[in-house]
């Protein structure tokens, strides 16, 4: 949205835009969008705001339920928390007689659907004080979205959280929105051995978790169409990466008996219709290696369990570089669920990474809204 089609992590809304809601219009970060788009002076606002973007409404569809200041990270940069400010001004001063539209015209709200007429309730975070104290666990892709979740519950749950990431830059941003806690920065490229000796040098003597969420997509492209170098960089990052990591840490769980690995897989993993070919084909990799383990690791006191993901708001960028795998692939994304924040799946992966998924082990748990039971 306003831009590439990606997913990013949620962000705070500033104060300066929630206020400037005060007015009028009563809008704000804090209104959904579908609210905004039937509003008689925010729907013409944000639909014009969306052409400018080449982009319109139909698109917000999948998101209409969330507050707008919920498409700052989707953005990536194109969208902020100053430009909500700007749109809430813009609403205040917007005359529909003015411009030549009738009321009813100005908002052009889109039939519900049978499914958009309930109101759900949105998912609430409940932190469980002290459910990690004492324990140290590796979270990877910490600087944003699902990773940056995870080592956030985990850290406001008592852990000693090492917060590996690529991207400093975005390391440094959340553990400066965590100070006081316990959170150990790590940049590092997961893919490289040195990389990973640093991780674990990091940790420490005693390593009780580890969270493998770092991963990327690919660009949706069918197997005659997969370069070499988009198949070796996302096998590298999402499969090779995480054996890498986990083969590094599991001596030091060995030793204790105890220990707790939770991969990140996909609904990719569990089917061949939610991405291209390499991202698919990872996605199956970690399935494997996530029950190859807990088989082998299980009798020596160790769980290792995977979360597969359905559509979530996340760092990760796809695009569609395939004409004929966007149409087939479109067709199947027809039944997705809503998106969900990325600590929705972070209560999924904090569970399983924490004691009281003690009797969970080899588990393919799919976090994805009901999408795999279609």
């Amino acid at each position: 949205m306003f831009g590439k089609k990606d997913k990013a992590a949620d962000a705070p809304v500033a104060a300066g835009a929630t206020a400037a809601g005060a007015g009028s219009t009563g809008l704000s970060g804090d209104t959904k969008i579908k609210d905004w788009l039937a509003h008689p002076q925010g729907g013409p606002i944000l639909r014009k705001m969306l052409a400018e973007a080449g982009q319109d409404a139909s698109q917000l569809k999948p998101v209409q339920g969330f507050a707008m200041k919920r498409l700052i990270p989707m953005s990536k940069g194109q969208f902020s928390e100053e430009k909500i400010a700007e749109l809430v001004a813009m609403a205040e001063a917007y005359d529909p007689a003015a411009e030549g539209a009738e009321p009813a015209q100005a908002a052009q709200a889109a039939p519900a659907d049978e499914d958009d007429a309930i109101e759900l309730p949105d998912f609430e975070e409940k932190v469980t004080e002290g459910r990690f104290t004492g324990k140290t666990i590796i979270v990877t892709g910490a600087g944003s979205g699902i990773g940056r979740a995870t080592a956030s519950r985990v850290a406001r749950e008592g852990g000693r959280v090492i917060a590996v990431d690529l991207n400093e830059a975005g390391l440094d941003d959340f553990i400066g929105e965590h100070a006081g806690l316990d959170l150990v920065k790590v940049v590092a490229n997961i893919t490289k051995q040195e990389d990973v000796d640093a991780v674990v040098a990091a940790a420490g003597d005693v390593i009780d978790g580890l969270a493998n969420i770092a991963g990327i997509m690919d660009n949706m492209t069918p197997l005659h169409e997969v370069t070499d170098e988009m198949w070796d960089r996302v096998m590298a990052v999402n499969a090779t990466g995480l054996f890498k990591l986990s083969r590094a840490v599991i001596p030091n769980m060995l030793e204790r008996h105890t220990g707790s690995i939770v991969n990140i897989t996909s609904e990719a993993g569990l089917r061949g219709s939610a991405a291209g070919l390499a991202y698919t084909a990872s996605k199956h990799a970690v399935v494997g290696i996530t029950k190859s383990a807990a088989f082998i690791y299980g009798p020596q006191g160790l769980r290792i369990n995977a979360v597969a993901p359905g559509p979530v708001i996340t760092g990760i960028q796809a695009s569609f570089d395939s004409p004929m795998a966007a149409k087939r692939i479109q067709t199947a994304m027809a039944v997705l669920p809503t998106p969900v924040g990325p600590e929705s799946l972070a209560a999924s992966i904090s569970f399983l990474l924490s004691d009281d998924g003690h009797n969970v082990n080899g588990v393919i748990l799919p976090s994805d809204g009901g999408w795999s039971a279609v």
